[in-house]
């Protein structure tokens, strides 16, 4: 029997099927809870020690799920009839290159929840702008009056939703593209693709195979679907030609036939055979060009929703953005501190610096995600002041950017913030836009931004 085949069979009684879930974060909880509510003999192999996972094990022996802890052995994998993959697991490790020698079809979280969705399903991805894109759609939607489940990569599970029983009108998920390397029938009725850059080559060998993961989102798609990309990003256009659904672009470079595109710095048109519709960025919080892309994808799904263009701007204009994403903390004596915690990547960080007016003290490190520094070289010798590097990234952004500004090595968080704040004179801007991942020094980049943020108020005396 196929992948395919087994699949199907696996989706329509999943009572009894011994299931393995691999990784025990929020997704992973989520998902062996669901199974087991679905009747299903469910195992969760994690590779950290009990002692590491707080209050989860627990929880799981009170729902009759077994565990394996310390180890991911392959006698756990090859013992499945179906293996569901958390999003931090490595889809390469050997127990699963075995299971998919014996066949074993091994699916995301996110592909387990589409079986039990009847809802129209709004999914975003992207290398960066997908949170803020996907909270603003929901945002949106909501301001309509529908009831909206916002989750996905952002934090909530899917099966979260199908947990609660909680009556929607939509659903809007964030995908990732380690979420979407193990989709099989995952089928969104509108597809977001924002950009594609270089991100995760930990992971994703090359920017190519990266970009074929983002691009599985359009996968399952047909005629009656919607596809929403990024027209100005060379790589997203290269995928076009595979694309089945309906196709609406955005672009920040002028006006199109059909579609979304920035007119001037203040305007957004929406065109399709219909007409035209406007709507004015005067007050909409969140600013920079990046933002201007993330708003352009969101009306492109709104309008394909439905939504009129009344409640779309006022949707638009009340909208505060997400902490962690370019997020003013304060300003004190002239000095304006943001805290963009969320740039885990270079081009994230070439964005916040780009958004910045002013001399910038930026600090940045954390654990390389092996991607090249040299992008970042010509907003860092226009925009920055000095450079405040720590984690284990510190020594390779040193060599990539000592000759543009004054470079300076710190051990952690406390010291940079210490050192950003002498630094810094009136009209200058402290940045937090670190361009790498949290995981050496912090549990998440929600972690490092508040840590942050909170050395800055101490410092501060908590006025601004």
């Amino acid at each position: 029997m196929n992948k395919e085949l087994q699949i199907d069979a696996i989706k329509k009684d999943l009572s009894g099927k011994r299931v393995v879930v691999v990784g025990m974060a929020t997704t992973g909880m989520a998902a062996a809870e669901f199974l087991v509510k679905q009747g299903a003999a469910v195992i969760v192999s994690e590779q950290k020690a009990e002692h590491e996972l707080g209050a989860s094990p627990q929880r799981l022996r009170s729902l009759g799920v077994k565990m394996e802890l310390g180890k991911h052995s392959p006698q756990t994998f090859l013992s499945g009839n179906l293996i569901v993959l958390s999003p931090g697991v490595d889809p390469a490790i050997p127990p699963l290159e075995q299971a998919r020698v014996k066949g074993i079809p091994i699916v995301s979280e996110v592909e387990l929840a589409s079986w039990f969705i009847n809802l129209p399903l709004i999914a975003i991805t992207g290398t960066n702008g997908k949170s803020t894109t996907t909270s603003l759609i929901g945002h949106i939607l909501s301001g309509w009056g529908k009831k909206v489940f916002v989750g996905g990569n952002i934090g909530i599970p899917l099966t979260n939703h199908l947990l609660r029983g909680e009556e929607a009108d939509y659903i809007v998920a964030e995908i990732s593209s380690f979420q979407l390397e193990a989709i099989s029938s995952f089928r969104p009725w509108i597809a977001l693709l924002l950009n594609v850059g270089e991100d995760h080559l930990t992971r994703h060998p090359t920017l190519s195979s990266y970009a074929a993961a983002k691009a599985r989102i359009f996968l399952n798609q047909g005629p009656k679907d919607w596809a929403v990309i990024n027209h100005d990003d060379a790589i997203v256009r290269t995928l076009i030609p595979q694309i089945r659904a309906q196709l609406l672009t955005f672009s920040r470079e002028g006006k199109k036939e059909t579609g979304v595109w920035l007119e001037d710095r203040n305007t957004i048109v929406y065109k399709n055979k219909g007409g035209e519709e406007r709507f004015s960025l005067t007050k909409v919080k969140i600013k920079g060009m990046h933002n201007c892309e993330n708003i352009m994808a969101a009306i492109g799904a709104a309008k394909v929703c439905g939504v009129p263009q009344g409640v779309l701007q006022k949707s638009l204009e009340s909208f505060e953005g997400l902490e962690h994403r370019l997020e003013l903390v304060g300003e004190w004596r002239g000095v304006s501190v943001y805290n963009d915690s969320k740039a885990t990547n270079v081009a994230s960080a070439i964005t916040a610096l780009q958004s910045l007016e002013g001399p910038i003290i930026l600090l940045a490190g954390g654990r390389d995600k092996g991607g090249a520094y040299s992008p970042l070289r010509g907003i860092i010798k226009e925009r920055a002041k000095a450079l405040i590097l720590m984690g284990e990234a510190q020594s390779r952004m040193q060599a990539a950017f000592q000759d543009l500004a004054p470079v300076h090595l710190v051990d952690g968080m406390e010291d940079g913030v210490i050192l950003a704040w002498k630094l810094a004179q009136g009209g200058d801007v402290i940045l937090l836009s670190p361009a790498c991942s949290s995981f050496d020094m912090f549990q998440d980049y929600q972690e490092r931004g508040r840590i942050f943020k909170e050395m800055v108020l101490k410092l501060a005396g908590g006025e601004g």
